[in-house]
């Protein structure tokens, strides 16, 4: 609910603060005073494109700002919240939503959400929850094929949603299984050659058997092997040093001699007794050394040049490997997984063949959901029209009917159906396309009707109307203006109107007067009650606000639409 709303220097409208509220609020005003600034700034907020042209003349920028009442949880407030912005509590489950939009005169544009700056984007992701427009341009917001469909499957309520839901799980479920299928058969040669190329690739792994870090292991022996001489004499030269068998002193012999020392001090001095233990790990330390080096040896001298051209060829080999797969690993992991790729490969024959049998399947289970669909369509469509039909008698169309055809469409995630409104103005004639067969105060009127009773089972926050009363008069605009404050039983309901007919049926009466310099300020906007929306009333009637005529037709207007007889024929209708 949009609870106030300030512009500033949009139009002819240099400062003005509209309170709202609920219930009904209709907008009068002279001709050129800025009646329709309000829808326009409204659908600023609304994230409608900003035109610069909007900008009074000589200022800088226009602004706009709005307050909405909306819950403080739930899919509005969340959309602020994603935006960084908040809805400030008011501690009954509801919060207030504050809304910026200005529009510089070079035409940029900059929007709030809830105290922090969003693109223009977010404010249309919260209009479809907050507000539904009818302006002068866009009458029939039922132009569009798709538009008249949303509107039966709101009219037709959880009845149509679920079978809509039915439909779309299984129209998803049969796309998913028709692109599979398709694009199996489209890839058909290429997936045969890349089934083909992996069965190669794992022969020639399976075949090589390379172990993990094998590449690594091959490449030091082939170091090993390249340099065995000059390896040998190092660890013969470091042998010999440490146990020589000439009569050279080596390093075990001197060592072994100076523990022997260090035993015969220790009968004379125990600290020398640990001196001489550490001479006897040394003494093992140089003997197991000297025995590796003995080892390393003997391996050398087993080694020879066959082995290091046998080191060669597997290394040959997996560098065959490598230069396939990028590296050693990456051959052994397409090992391990290959073998599970080729056998879906290899299935695509019976893959093709179940995919036809589910892909069918799902089909039959989707023509099923799209009959349900339908027929319920058809049911909520036969009420709609009868109930919209019944709104129009009271709308002084008394011989109109209106008729709601579903027909065989294309088919989309919305279903099979084609939805088309369609009015017969008077007896004997064909029901055609509403914006074929209706005038333009016809028009606003199965609008208007079409509102009320879908409203009736599926509310929305906020209407607002400019000027739904167009082209029309009398007793129609007495029943236009019922049909509003019955609208506004369940929902805000704002209208620009220039006719007194629909303004006496209002909860809440602002008049938008333009000063004599042609601009309108804060002052100039007003909330009428007693006597001044009287005579704004008479304004309204005959142009002549001090009318004595016109002044007791507006008194009457406003008892017989305050008077619980005026509510009850409204109702029973």
């Amino acid at each position: 609910m949009i609870e106030e709303m300030r512009l500033r220097d949009l139009g002819v409208i240099a400062e003005a603060t509209l309170p709202i509220g609920p219930g009904f609020t209709a907008i009068t005003g002279e001709t050129g005073a800025g009646k329709t600034m309000v829808v326009t700034g409204l659908g600023l907020l609304l994230g409608q494109r900003a035109d610069s042209g909007a900008v009074r003349s000589g200022a800088p920028q226009a602004s706009v700002d709005g307050v909405w009442i909306v819950p403080d949880d739930g899919a509005v407030a969340d959309r602020v919240r994603e935006a960084g912005g908040d809805v400030e509590p008011l501690g009954d489950g509801r919060g207030e939503l504050f809304l910026g939009r200005s529009i510089s005169s070079e035409g940029r544009s900059r929007a709030s959400v809830g105290g922090r700056a969003a693109p223009a984007g977010v404010l249309v992701d919260l209009a479809d929850e907050l507000v539904v427009v009818h302006g002068q341009s866009d009458q029939l917001r039922l132009r569009s094929a798709t538009a008249q469909r949303d509107a039966l499957d709101r009219f037709g309520g959880a009845p149509v949603e679920k079978a809509l839901a039915a439909y779309r799980a299984e129209y998803e479920r049969w796309r998913a299984l028709d692109r599979e299928l398709t694009s199996l058969a489209a890839d058909r040669d290429a997936r045969a050659r890349e089934a083909e190329d992996l069965r190669a690739a794992l022969a020639d792994i399976e075949q090589a058997d390379p172990q993990p870090g094998e590449d690594v292991e091959l490449a030091q022996r082939a170091e090993r092997l390249a340099n065995a001489e000059e390896l040998r004499l190092a660890a013969a030269t470091a042998h010999d040093a440490l146990s020589g068998e000439d009569d050279a002193p080596d390093a075990a012999a001197l060592v072994a001699e100076a523990r022997r020392v260090l035993d015969r001090g220790a009968q004379r001095d125990s600290a020398l007794a640990a001196l001489a233990e550490q001479a006897a790990d040394v003494g093992y330390r140089i003997a197991d050394l000297a025995a590796g080096l003995a080892g390393y040896l003997a391996d050398l001298d087993e080694s020879g040049p066959h082995e290091l051209a046998a080191v060669e060829d597997r290394r040959a080999v997996l560098g065959g490997l490598v230069r396939a797969h990028g590296s050693l690993d990456e051959a052994l992991a397409l090992l391990a997984t290959g073998s599970a790729r080729l056998a879906e490969l290899d299935d695509d024959g019976s893959r093709i063949e179940r995919l036809t049998v589910e892909r069918a399947d799902a089909a039959s289970a989707l023509d099923a959901a799209a009959a349900a669909l339908t027929a319920v369509r058809e049911e909520a469509a036969a009420r709609l029209a009868a109930a919209v039909t019944d709104e129009l008698r009271a709308l002084a169309m008394p011989d109109a009917r209106v008729v709601v055809a579903v027909s065989a469409g294309a088919e989309t995630a919305a279903g099979r159906d084609d939805v088309a409104i369609l009015l017969a103005p008077h007896p004997g004639a064909e029901p055609r396309a509403v914006s074929k067969g209706a005038s333009g105060g016809e028009l606003s009127r199965v609008m208007l009707a079409i509102e009320v009773v879908i409203a009736g089972v599926d509310p929305v926050p906020t209407f607002v109307f400019d000027e739904v009363d167009a082209g029309i008069g009398g007793a129609a605009a007495i029943e236009v203006g019922r049909r509003l404050a019955r609208l506004a039983e369940a929902s805000q309901v704002i209208a620009v109107t220039h006719l007194a007919q629909v303004a006496a049926f209002a909860t809440n009466h602002l008049s938008v007067v333009k000063a004599s310099d042609g601009s309108v300020t804060a002052s100039d906007v007003r909330r009428l009650e007693g006597a001044d929306r009287e005579a704004e009333m008479a304004r309204l009637l005959s142009g002549m606000p001090d009318s004595e005529a016109a002044l007791m037709h507006a008194r009457e207007l406003l008892q017989l639409a305050s008077s619980p007889a005026g509510t009850a024929r409204s109702a029973r209708r």
